[in-house]
């Protein structure tokens, strides 16, 4: 059956949002928490439209909308965590009071794994730029045990989480490596790289931390994912410039004339390890070089890099999300979701 939502009252808020009346706005979020589950949806739904393009419009109602992370309707609650993660990825200041809110969804054992894949997910944007906001030890320990329990989807959210941790603050997991490092044998791709991902940007800045991982990590050089062989060739490179002594097999590398140019320029970087002068933990590699741009093994490289290897390894699954319940559906499946019956 085709939504019978009416876009009466979303436009009316979109309309409130793009001429700037936040004050009328936000009386309207109040006034949806009484309105039909349809019309709630609706407004949310275009909320997230409008964030894609403008998030900053759409800053000022995250307070008045994080009641309805608690909704008694599914789907109200995720639409609000999807709309969350939208504005989060282009402006997380704006999402800091929802912080409480979503980490409480993150923490809630009973809530929708999808909810709570999102919660997680805006959670790791907040993260990279205000991450004493969100890294409690509460806050990491439910993305940290939920790797190991949660269904493939949610890690993958989780795992992303904890890689925007590191890159906001990479000492928060500093005494977390052999805790991660346990979960680099995740079978879902995504999981696998965003882990390695983190534990690169905890190496950035603490590389004799990655010892405790040394074994795990160097597994990952056979990865099937060219992404994770890159970023595991990186972490070792880091961890051998944190001791001379510790230097990298040269044969155990991946062939540094890989055809995937990521992987070959990460090789590069591990097999000179050795020769390169050993930097003391908490100490910052030079970010950027004059002539290339940020160099392999900082901060500033993995930023730049993360989200397009991310994204490439995403679309290859060939998957897209059910927009009523959120379920992953394959490009060239059925008309109706299986979860909850909508059209695609």
């Amino acid at each position: 059956m085709e939504d019978t939502d009416d876009p009466t009252v979303a436009d009316r808020l979109v309309e409130l949002l793009e001429r700037g009346d936040h004050e009328a706005a936000a009386e309207r979020v109040t006034d949806l928490e009484t309105a039909a589950t349809d019309e709630r949806k609706a407004a949310l739904r275009s909320l997230r439209t409008l964030a894609d393009s403008t998030p900053e419009a759409v800053a000022p109602l995250v307070e008045p909308l994080t009641a309805s992370l608690t909704d008694e309707e599914r789907a109200v609650r995720l639409s609000t965590a999807k709309l969350f993660v939208a504005v989060a990825e282009r402006a997380p200041d704006a999402v800091v009071p929802a912080v409480s809110a979503l980490a409480s969804r993150l923490g809630d054992d009973e809530e929708f794994y999808y909810v709570r894949a999102r919660a997680a997910e805006a959670l790791g944007y907040v993260a990279v730029e205000r991450s004493a906001e969100v890294a409690s030890p509460e806050v990491l320990a439910d993305l940290r045990v939920g790797l190991a329990l949660d269904e493939p989807e949610v890690r993958e959210k989780l795992a992303k989480a904890l890689e925007c941790v590191a890159l906001g603050d990479p000492a928060r997991l500093r005494h977390r490596v052999s805790d991660l490092a346990q979960h680099l044998t995740d079978d879902r791709e995504l999981v696998r790289y965003h882990l390695t991902t983190a534990l690169v940007a905890v190496g950035c800045e603490h590389p004799d931390r990655l010892r405790d991982a040394r074994d795990e990590i160097s597994e990952r050089l056979d990865d099937e994912s060219a992404s994770v062989r890159g970023r595991a060739a990186e972490a070792l490179g880091l961890a051998a410039r944190a001791d001379s002594a510790e230097t990298v097999a040269v044969d155990s590398l991946p062939d540094p004339d890989d055809a995937d140019p990521f992987v070959a320029e990460r090789v590069r970087f591990a097999a000179r390890a050795g020769a390169d002068a050993p930097v003391p933990d908490g100490e910052i590699a030079t970010e950027t070089d004059a002539d290339s741009g940020p160099r392999v093994g900082t901060l500033a490289s993995i930023r730049e890099t993360t989200e397009e290897a991310a994204t490439a390894i995403a679309s290859g699954g060939g998957e897209a999300e059910c927009r009523h319940c959120g379920l992953g559906l394959p490009t060239d499946g059925p008309p109706l979701c299986p979860r909850c019956g909508a059209p695609r």
